[in-house]
C-alpha cells in the first residue's frame, strides 16, 4: 500500500473513532436539547470553522448556481435528513444499539455503486463487506443474532435506518463530484447548506434558542459533535472517497459501532463479552479484505481539483 494511502487509512480510523463517539455525545445532547436545535448549533459551529479554513487555504468560493445546487444536495442528504433521523432516533433507541444501523451503510453503498456507476463488484470486496456486516451484528447484539428477528423494529429503528439511506446518498454525491471540488470545499458546502435548512426548521418549531436546562455535559457534547464529529471526520471521509474510492472508504464505517461500544464500555463501565471481541476482530478482518487492491484491476488514476494525480486503488 502506498504511503499516501496509509495516511488516508489512518485518518479514516480516527474519523470512525470520532463518529463512534458521536453516538454517545448525541445521546447526551438530545436528553438536554431539542434535536433540531442541537443539529442547528452543531453545524453552525462546524460551518464557521470550515468556512474559515476554506478562506485561508482556497480563498473565497466562486461557485456557480449549479455548484450551489450540488452543495445543497449534500446538505439535504448528509446533514439535514441524516441528522433528523439520527437525533430523533437516538431519543427512542439507546446509542449502542442505534449504532447497528451503520453496519448496513457499506453494503448499501457497494450495491448503489454497482447499480448506478457500474463499479465492478469483485468477490473479494463482496466477501469483505459481508464479513464486516456479520462482525457488526455480533458486536451490537452481543452474539445473540436472533434478537434482530424477535425484538421487532420500532419507530426508532426505522428512523435510524433512514440514516443508512441518506448517508449512502451523501457518499455517492461526494464520489460523483470529487474531481471538481476539494474535500474541504465539499464538507463546508454541505455543512453550510444543511445548517441553513436545520436552522429554518428549528425556528419554525421554536426550539432554536431553548437553552434552559442544558448543562456543561450537553454543551461539551455539542462541541465534540461539531469539531471532531463534523469538521475533522467529514473532511477526512470526503478526502478518502476521492483517494481510495467510495466502497473501500465506506467499509471503514463498520468500525463506528465497534468504537461506539468500546467508548460506551469505557464511559459507562460496561463489560465486554467474548462475542463483542470476536465481532470486532471479524469487522477488522472484513475491512482489511475490502481494502486489498485487486492486482488485475486496471483503474485509471483520476486527478484532483488542483490537477494533481491521486493514488486510487479502489472502486472508482
Amino acid at each position: 500500500m502506498p504511503s499516501g494511502n496509509r495516511a488516508v487509512v489512518l485518518k479514516l480510523l480516527f474519523a470512525t473513532f470520532f463518529w463512534g463517539g458521536t453516538w454517545i455525545a448525541g445521546r447526551v445532547v438530545v436528553q438536554e436539547m431539542a434535536p433540531l436545535a442541537a443539529a442547528s448549533w452543531r453545524f453552525c459551529i462546524a460551518s464557521l470553522i470550515l468556512g474559515f479554513l476554506v478562506l485561508i487555504r482556497e480563498g473565497r468560493p466562486l461557485w456557480s448556481f449549479r455548484d450551489w445546487l450540488f452543495m445543497t444536495a449534500l446538505g439535504l442528504s448528509g446533514i439535514f435528513c441524516y441528522n433528523l433521523f439520527f437525533l430523533y432516533g437516538l431519543r427512542l433507541v439507546e446509542a449502542g444499539r442505534g449504532a447497528l444501523v451503520v453496519a448496513f451503510i457499506p453494503a448499501l453503498i457497494a450495491l448503489a455503486d454497482w447499480l448506478f456507476f457500474r463499479t465492478p463488484m469483485t468477490s473479494r470486496k463482496a466477501s469483505g463487506v459481508c464479513l464486516a456486516l456479520l462482525g457488526c451484528l455480533l458486536v451490537v447484539t452481543r452474539g445473540q443474532l436472533l434478537m434482530l428477528i424477535h425484538g421487532g423494529i420500532g419507530v426508532g429503528e426505522w428512523l435510524l435506518l433512514g440514516c443508512a439511506f441518506t448517508w449512502t446518498a451523501y457518499t455517492l454525491l461526494t464520489r460523483h463530484q470529487s474531481r471538481h471540488f476539494t474535500a474541504l470545499a465539499m464538507t463546508f458546502g454541505g455543512c453550510f447548506t444543511g445548517w441553513l435548512m436545520l436552522t429554518a426548521a428549528a425556528l419554525v418549531n421554536g426550539s432554536l434558542f431553548a437553552f434552559e436546562g442544558v448543562t456543561w455535559h450537553g454543551w461539551s457534547s455539542l462541541i465534540f459533535l461539531a469539531v471532531f464529529g463534523t469538521v475533522v471526520a467529514f473532511t477526512w471521509y470526503s478526502d478518502a472517497i476521492k483517494r481510495i474510492g467510495s466502497v473501500r472508504t465506506a467499509a471503514f464505517i463498520n468500525l463506528v459501532p465497534i468504537f461506539a461500544v468500546l467508548q460506551g464500555a469505557l464511559l459507562l463501565d460496561e463489560r465486554l463479552g467474548v462475542a463483542v471481541l470476536a465481532g470486532g476482530a471479524i469487522v477488522l478482518f472484513g475491512v482489511f479484505i475490502t481494502n486489498q487492491p485487486q492486482r488485475s484491476e486496471n483503474v485509471p488514476i483520476p486527478e484532483s481539483a488542483t490537477g494533481q494525480p491521486l493514488h486510487n486503488e479502489g472502486d472508482d
